[in-house]
């Protein structure tokens, strides 16, 4: 895991590369909206990159981390499909269902029925390298939803150039990133983690969440600001030094969610003394999520390693799917 941890820079240039080359086509129809269906480390990206694009993307993006799609999925709407496998039986089931519908479909995936389906039925396909876990593949599939939307004017282009400096950053700051991530982990460590963001940067803390979880082996939780305070707030009442807090903070963030958070510390400080805030580098705010993002795999790495650990394992996963396959 650290070997993929490290070379995500690398990953991200290679998914710039496999973005450019690929061969889409245009929808028939005028697209109304996005609709993108992944689960796990295939569909955090699909979270990270629809918040990311929010305030400029022309149309809606949802996200389906399960079954089945809405009603409103017809030949207007543009379908990602990301499954790294291509084999997750959620993500298979709302291709079958997408191509019921007649709508424009592209897919991101390594191989697997996807790969297979995408032939037969002749659709776009963005074929990425396989072989690994695919949480820590991230980079190939959020760098492709950026080609994708670009590619069918759902959001300009800027992205590219943003990505590109993104690697630049991290490149940059490994040094930081690295002492930041193993400081941070020795705050967590024999804690619950509680890990808090702002509205457009929940998908980080999902995923920061779900690499805590995968990697570490431990239980956590995270919430978003504000929504927290009008629910999570009140249970701190039953809080403890046991919990670990740990705020993704932004110099840009908006004033109010700003004074939120401040008043939000005092509150917690009553309970907990281990408080920790992250904040981002770069410009802009995909420079500043592939920085979390980054930071975040090393600071689940380096508590998988306190731990002792192993970080690739997911024998209960596998367990799980294996019994699914049964029935």
């Amino acid at each position: 895991m650290k070997d993929l941890i490290e070379n995500f820079p690398g990953q991200l240039r290679e998914a710039i590369r496999i973005g450019e080359e690929a061969t889409l086509s245009s929808a028939k129809r005028k697209i109304s909206n996005v609709f993108v269906s992944g689960l796990g480390g295939s569909g955090i990206g699909g979270t990270i990159v629809s918040e990311l694009v929010a305030l400029e993307a022309t149309v809606s993006i949802n996200v389906s981390k399960g079954y089945f799609i809405p009603k409103y999925i017809n030949e207007n709407t543009l379908v990602i499909i990301s499954s790294y496998s291509g084999n997750t039986e959620e993500t298979l089931n709302c291709l079958n269902l997408a191509l019921k519908r007649k709508a424009k479909i592209v897919c991101i995936t390594s191989g697997g029925k996807v790969a297979e389906i995408a032939k037969k039925k002749k659709l776009d396909v963005i074929l990425i390298p396989g072989g690994n876990p695919p949480r820590a593949c991230l980079g190939y599939s959020l760098t492709q939803l950026f080609f994708i939307l670009g590619f069918h004017k759902i959001i300009t282009n800027k992205f590219k150039a943003q990505l590109k400096s993104s690697i630049e950053l991290i490149e940059a700051e490994k040094q930081c990133i690295i002492s930041e991530a193993n400081e941070v982990a020795d705050k967590i460590f024999g804690k619950t983690p509680m890990i808090y963001a702002t509205t457009y940067f929940e998908g980080i803390a999902v995923r920061f969440r779900q690499q805590i979880n995968e990697n570490a082996k431990m239980l956590c939780g995270h919430h978003v600001i504000p929504e927290m305070n009008h629910n999570e707030l009140v249970g701190w009442a039953n809080g403890s030094e046991r919990i670990s807090v740990i705020i993704f903070r932004d110099k840009d963030e908006f004033e109010r969610n700003n004074a939120r958070i401040e008043i939000n510390k005092e509150v917690m400080r009553k309970y907990t003394p281990n408080i920790t805030e992250i904040w981002s580098k770069g410009k802009s705010q995909i420079e500043k999520a592939i920085y979390f993002i980054h930071l975040g795999d090393w600071i689940s790495l380096f508590l998988a390693e306190k731990r002792g650990v192993d970080a690739v394992e997911v024998k209960v996963i596998d367990m799980l799917k294996g019994e699914l396959s049964k029935i």
